[in-house]
């Protein structure tokens, strides 16, 4: 299956080209950008997941490198030869925390194991405490890589026995480019077996994986150069000279760096799927309610929160309680009745949004969605409105724990994602969280935070900062784009923050019949 090759009528006629790869959980795509950031052509590929049990998810890690290969040549091949001369650089950007095992010749052993996949529970509750959590900056849950690695170790030994190599989606990709064992600092770091002070791998978090120092990828740092590409693939592309490949970093920081989220009190927020924020910070700060990743910015941490139910939430409800008068109908007339006939709160219903258990700021796989204050009057677009409503009030309190670590209030965020498509939600996560949000215009963010570390990484808009390092922020600056602000109607959040107070005070009344629940079902599905 081919992508759409997108072209844009506000191209350089001079300057660098770059290609930028973003290989995500259900697609890659490529893109080539110039310094200005225009998007000359972008090609999708799509990756199959695959379910072989009850909350595994993998992938076939091949696809990993035929998907990137295939978008790659679709990109270029839209360019004439003047222009494919331009090509400078190649930087990546890939899905946080999944991982998969190889010879050292690249062939796999087995599948690659997803961020989102659920297997180690046990493992979690073995391995996962506060130490673990600052040492690498990642708290216990089911995302980082650690955990269903130490699965690995325990239920498939001679997997990783067998392995030379066990790396990341960005490892893997780069290797197929350079023919190099490699990845970045930004990237492997979301795997959890990193000292994310020493920026190293750490023999503490790697013993409880089950591997070995040697069978990590070589790290580079963000924003520099890795190796060129193979010969094969330069005279394949028609490629003029020996580009590099740029290393990059995982695709939430890649994201920030897209939206320019790279100055003091200015975060992004991507309202995809699942929904998480970020800000910037100079100093490695530790706290249990958000996890700490290494930045695109040389030196710099992203410190993140991250909300499992998104945009996959809002469709949940309108796919469940769907008008049953037309069926499969998208019941647009849903957004209009929950934003004109419903006020801020809800009337009084109250939802949990950890229908895909919690993660910040409480970490905890087994907790469940509830809806609590149901009354006769109440209907589907209540239900609907408190549901949106529950995941823009989870982030304004998630953003508090970002503020209150960092010292820095929040004065803007930059937003991308499908959410940013609704009218309704944009508004409602304004007026929640109490800060303007600007729209990004690109599409592909993540890929263009990916274009702008290749932009840095080769000095296109920056000889570098004071200290001799890639200037990733004055590249981030000169190529983002940006649509509307919205600004927040601050008596809805003067509501929304009384809302909140009650609706935080859900989860600890009901954490324990949450385990409980899990004991049960657990226990249920052994016996069937």
């Amino acid at each position: 299956m081919k992508g759409d090759i997108m072209t844009t009528q506000n191209r350089l006629a001079d300057g660098p080209l770059v290609v930028a790869v973003d290989s995500s959980t259900q697609s890659t795509k490529a893109i080539i950008v110039d310094a200005a950031g225009n998007v000359w052509a972008t090609a999708k590929r799509p990756i199959p997941m695959l379910t072989p049990a009850m909350d595994f998810y993998e992938h076939d890690p091949r696809l990993w490198w035929k998907t990137t290969h295939d978008t790659i040549t679709e990109v270029l091949a839209s360019l004439d030869q003047r222009d494919r001369d331009r090509v400078a650089a190649i930087g990546l950007t890939h899905q946080r925390e999944s991982f998969a095992p190889f010879k050292e010749d690249g062939t796999p052993l087995a599948n690659g194991i997803l961020w989102l996949d659920g297997r180690a529970v046990d493992q979690i509750a073995e391995y996962g405490n506060s130490h673990i959590h600052q040492l690498s900056g990642k708290p216990a849950g089911v995302t980082p890589a650690i955990y269903k690695m130490a699965w690995v170790k325990e239920n498939r030994p001679e997997v990783f026995e067998k392995a030379d190599r066990v790396v990341d989606v960005l490892g893997y990709i780069s290797f197929n480019l350079t023919g190099h064992w490699l990845s970045s600092t930004g990237a492997a770091d979301s795997l959890g077996l990193f000292d994310i002070v020493a920026r190293t791998w750490s023999s503490e978090l790697l013993e409880i994986a089950g591997l070995t120092q040697e069978q990590m990828p070589q790290l580079v740092p963000p924003a520099t150069k890795m190796c060129k590409i193979r010969p094969e693939l330069r005279e394949e592309w028609k490629l003029s000279s020996d580009i590099p490949v740029i290393a990059g970093v995982g695709d939430g920081q890649a994201a920030g760096i897209g939206a320019a989220a790279v100055d003091p009190g200015v975060g992004y927020l991507n309202m995809g799927t699942a929904v998480n924020a970020g800000i910037e910070s100079e100093q490695y700060i530790y706290n249990p309610a958000f996890r700490t990743h290494v930045s695109g910015i040389p030196g710099n941490y992203v410190m993140e929160v991250l909300q499992s139910s998104g945009s996959y939430l809002a469709d949940w409800v309108r796919k469940t309680f769907g008008d049953p008068e037309n069926p499969g109908n998208t019941d647009v007339a849903l957004d209009d009745l929950a934003a004109s006939k419903i006020a801020p709160g809800a009337e009084g219903l109250l939802t949990l949004p950890y229908w895909n258990a919690v993660q910040s700021p409480y970490w905890d796989a087994m907790a469940r969605g509830a809806v609590i204050g149901w009354r006769g009057t109440h209907g589907r677009a209540h239900l609907y409105r408190s549901v949106m409503e529950s995941i823009c009030l989870e982030m304004r309190r998630n953003l508090d724990f970002l503020e209150s670590a960092s010292g820095v209030p929040i004065t803007e965020l930059r937003i991308m994602g499908g959410g940013t498509r609704s009218p309704l939600w944009r508004q409602m996560m304004a007026d929640t969280v109490g800060v303007p949000l600007t729209v990004c215009i690109a599409d592909e963010v993540t890929a263009l935070g990916a274009a702008v570390l290749a932009m840095a990484g080769i000095g296109a808009h920056s000889s570098g900062t004071a200290k001799g390092m890639p200037d990733v922020a004055a590249s981030a600056k000169a190529m983002a784009t940006f649509g509307e602000t919205v600004e927040p109607n601050m008596d809805n959040h003067d509501v929304y923050r009384k809302v909140g107070a009650i609706q935080a005070k859900i989860y600890p009344v009901l954490q324990e019949l949450f385990h409980e629940l899990d004991g049960v079902v657990r226990h249920t599905e052994g016996e069937e």
